[in-house]
């Protein structure tokens, strides 16, 4: 079953849920926003859960199945069109281990390697790898990097990294391969905070950068 534009696939997932499979992360990110004004203004039927992924967006908990089927089979979201969630900013110390690495691969200093970086306005695309963890769009294609050759055992809570397309922030310290830009100290997981995640799908973000404080 093709709709929500070219090429995209429907398939169901049991009695209450739905895959939708799309081409890229733009397309998730234009369908989630989609959705969830639709489903603010009750244009859609109920849907417990809607969790977008690199290229698919899942739909469980669907109240009814057929009718959700149809009405995506006609959606055409916009993928330029502009992610209207709460904007966060992240107030960046920008001393990453990796960054005079990046800065060298983008042909710019370390200084410029900042501006760059921080002149987009991000957008959560999906959520992984760890609790609180957003996956964030709005960085040019051509400032893509890799990951690192050698992940490190032990990356620090709140740093700020590059991989891919990709910007994100490690809520937790954990074992990582990304290109360490900088550090934030904004809690980015609090289990007493409704959501615990501070960085949620749909969600625009802004990193600014700051002087590190004693």
């Amino acid at each position: 079953m093709t709709g929500t534009g070219p090429g995209a696939v429907l398939r169901p997932v049991g009695e209450r849920a739905l895959l939708v499979e799309l081409a890229d992360t733009a397309e998730v990110t234009a369908l989630y926003g989609w959705l969830r004004e639709r489903q603010a203004a009750g244009e859609l039927p109920p849907v417990g859960e809607i969790v977008p992924a690199a290229r698919t967006v899942l739909l469980d908990g669907v109240a009814d199945l057929g009718a959700l089927t149809r009405a995506l089979r006609t959606a055409r979201p916009d993928p330029a069109s502009t992610a209207s969630g709460p904007l966060v900013e992240v107030p960046t110390v920008y001393d990453g281990a990796d960054l005079p690495e990046v800065a060298r691969r983008w042909g710019v200093s370390p200084e410029a390697a900042v501006r760059i970086h921080t002149e987009p306005e991000y957008v959560v695309a999906f959520c992984g790898f760890a609790p609180g963890f957003g996956y964030l769009t709005g960085l040019p294609a051509r400032y893509e990097v890799p990951r690192r050759a050698t992940p490190r055992s032990g990356v620090p809570a709140g740093s700020v990294a590059l991989a891919g397309p990709y910007t994100g922030v490690y809520p937790h310290p954990s074992p990582g391969g990304w290109q360490l830009l900088g550090r934030t100290a904004l809690p980015l997981w609090n289990p007493a905070r409704t959501p615990p995640a501070l960085l949620t799908p749909g969600t625009r973000v802004r990193f600014t950068p700051t002087r590190d404080t004693p």
